[in-house]
Formats: C-alpha cells, sequence, structure tokens
C-alpha cells in the first residue's frame, strides 16, 4: 500500500467558560457538521477548536489504515512529512497551531513573550509559563470580530481624560466600559479600553499579535494561526496569575492608530481564489481560499511544508495520489497535507467552499 500522507483529524475542543454556548458557537457548528455523531451541548461553552499537535491537544487521525492514533505521534514517526527546511528549523516538530476560536465574553488582557523573554521565563517559573517558545499569533475573522490591540494614539488617550466620563459616554466607550465590567466587576482591566486600541474585523480581516503586544479578543468567531506555544503574561479581565513586573518590562509602547491593526491579505498572482495572509515571522503563514460557484474542479496547490486545512463553507470530494481513497469534505472537516502534496476537489455545493489553510512556507 501507498503511504498515506494526507488524512482528516478529529480535532479537540476547549470548553473555556469565555465561549459561546452550545450551537450559537461556530467551533460547536463546525464540529456538529464536521461528525453528525457528536453531541452539543446546549449549555456548554464552545470555546476553542484546537487543530495540530501541541501535547494539551493533540488531533486524533480518522484514518483506520494508519496506525498512529494521534497526529503529533505520526510526525514523530515520519518527520519528512514536514518538507525538508522545515523539518531542519524546528527540530521535526509541527511549528504551528491553527484553531478556530468563538467568544462570547472578553479574554483576559495579554501579551506573548518573544523567544528570549520566553526562555527566561520558562525557566525561572515554570508553572506559569508551560514552555521556552515565543506565541505570535494572527487571528481573521469568521463573524464581525471585536478585539483590543496596541497603544492608542496619545492625543485619542488625553481626550478621554478630558472628557472624565460624564452623562455621554457614547464618544468614549463607554458601553464597552460597562459590557467588561459586567463580565468582570471591579477588574481594573476594564479601563484597558481607554488606553488600548478597539480593533473591529469584518469577515476576512486580520490582526496580527506580533511579541510584546497587548491585546484581548472581546467577543465574535476567528481562525487564529500561532507559533505552537501556550506562554502568556496577563494584565487584566481575569482570575488567573498576572505578572504585573514582567508585563510592565516587556510590553511595546508605541502608540499606533487602530486601522494600522488590521493586518491585509494579499490576493495570489497565481490563483485568484487565494489569498495571502504572511505574518512577519517563520511559524505560520494563513491562507484564504474561495472558491466561486463556477468552479466545479479546483486544485489545492502542492506546498513545500506540511498544512492543515480546514473546510468552513461548502462540499466536495476530494482526491490525492497521498490519501490512497476519495475523501468526502464538507463544513467542519479538517485536513492534515504533508509537504509537497496537492488536493482535486470534485466540488458539489451550489455556493462554492470557503477553505483556510495554515502551512510554513520558509
Amino acid at each position: 500500500m501507498a503511504e498515506i500522507r494526507v488524512f482528516p483529524l478529529a480535532c479537540p475542543v476547549q470548553n473555556y467558560s469565555w465561549g459561546k454556548l452550545g450551537l450559537q458557537s461556530e467551533v460547536a457548528q463546525l464540529v456538529a457538521s464536521g461528525d453528525p455523531t457528536a453531541h452539543i451541548d446546549p449549555e456548554q461553552p464552545y470555546a476553542e477548536l484546537w487543530m495540530g499537535a501541541h501535547p494539551k491537544g493533540d488531533a486524533a487521525i480518522r484514518d483506520n489504515r494508519i496506525p498512529q492514533k494521534t497526529l503529533g505521534r505520526w510526525i514523530s514517526d515520519n518527520p519528512a512529512c514536514l518538507g525538508a527546511k522545515v523539518k531542519d528549523a524546528f527540530q521535526g516538530r509541527l511549528p504551528f497551531l491553527f484553531k478556530v476560536l468563538s467568544v462570547r465574553t472578553a479574554l483576559s488582557i495579554q501579551a506573548h513573550p518573544n523567544k528570549e523573554l520566553a526562555a527566561k521565563l520558562h525557566a525561572q517559573f515554570p508553572q506559569h509559563y508551560p514552555d521556552a517558545n515565543h506565541k505570535p499569533e494572527m487571528a481573521i475573522a469568521l463573524t464581525p470580530f471585536e478585539g483590543l490591540c496596541g497603544f492608542r494614539p496619545v492625543e485619542e488617550i488625553a481626550s478621554f481624560l478630558r472628557a472624565a466620563e460624564g452623562q455621554d459616554t457614547s464618544g468614549s466607550n463607554g458601553d464597552l466600559l460597562l459590557r467588561l465590567h459586567s463580565q468582570f466587576p471591579g477588574d481594573i482591566g476594564c479601563f484597558a479600553v481607554y488606553f488600548l486600541n478597539l480593533v473591529r474585523l469584518e469577515p476576512g480581516e486580520a490582526m496580527f499579535l506580533a511579541a510584546n503586544e497587548p491585546h484581548a479578543y472581546l467577543q465574535g468567531d476567528c481562525v487564529e494561526c500561532m507559533a505552537c506555544s501556550d506562554n502568556t503574561v496577563r494584565a487584566g479581565l481575569t482570575p488567573k496569575f498576572i505578572d504585573v513586573l514582567t508585563l510592565c518590562e516587556m510590553l511595546n509602547y508605541t502608540p499606533a492608530p487602530s486601522s494600522s491593526k488590521i493586518f491585509p491579505a494579499v490576493q495570489s498572482p497565481l490563483d485568484p481564489s487565494v489569498f495571502l495572509y504572511d505574518p512577519p515571522v517563520p511559524d505560520f503563514t494563513l491562507m484564504r481560499i474561495e472558491i466561486p460557484s463556477s468552479i466545479k474542479l479546483y486544485l489545492v496547490s502542492a506546498v513545500d511544508s506540511a498544512s492543515i486545512l480546514l473546510v468552513v463553507q461548502g462540499t466536495a470530494v476530494g482526491t490525492s495520489t497521498a490519501a490512497a481513497s476519495e475523501m468526502a469534505l464538507r463544513r467542519g472537516s479538517v485536513l492534515f497535507v504533508s509537504a509537497n502534496e496537492s488536493i482535486s476537489l470534485r466540488l458539489s455545493s451550489p455556493d462554492g467552499m470557503l477553505l483556510f489553510r495554515a502551512c510554513c512556507l520558509l
């Protein structure tokens, strides 16, 4: 039998309390569509879908012909699947973690250390900083999405101070302050809305969160990709450990307008269906693939690194010599694709398809 290098994944869900409940959650909707046998509890939060090989949420392989049961174990046994450059650069590990997030209440105000600081924090306080890697990340909106990102221009901060919260708070984030206060009563982090940019994303728009950039997700659904790490320095809107000294020393305090926080997507010159989000870090690149209904056959092109493919909309039958069988793809399907492998899609949905792909383009 030919070696199977393209296969479907069953991906773990994280039920953090800030997640949207039941089928209000894009995460739950994707899980339910991808696996009709899945039970969705309407009272349970479905916060994150983890697509990758992180030890805290290693994806299961949905192919009985493969002896390894998890993606992490399979990659460990087949490191060539990563592609030569990625295998050498990241010591035989998948360098990114791909996610879907459904945010009901605000996540903690936080920042992520660079590699040097991450290694130092992990060595000193492993209970709070569980690994030595940096954690740059990117979020692409699936629904209207709100977040805080980076320090506002100084004049905006000063104008808030001058307004001093009179009776009319419509122009000074009063509603947002009250919403956060209702979620985190008495938390000093609520006042971050006056120092950090409020960024609103429409579907397809993105923001990139570099090392030392203060940020918080407030509400909405997004796909997210990050370096494979779990290091977070928290600042507020959380009952978890807050490291004030580290945070104050590490933050990037350079002010910038909110418009500068929207990361541009570039349409591929080779394929008009592909929009590339290529951040200034080596660990990951994201692609949004919009296949119009007029196209019935589409080739997901090979790249020279391993990738993970998520179907957000549409249905198709996928074929690949590296899969050794046809694959029925629908909303919620997740595929692992080894380096230098392509997939041919025969579309069967009247509205085309929307896919997201995470990879590492060194």
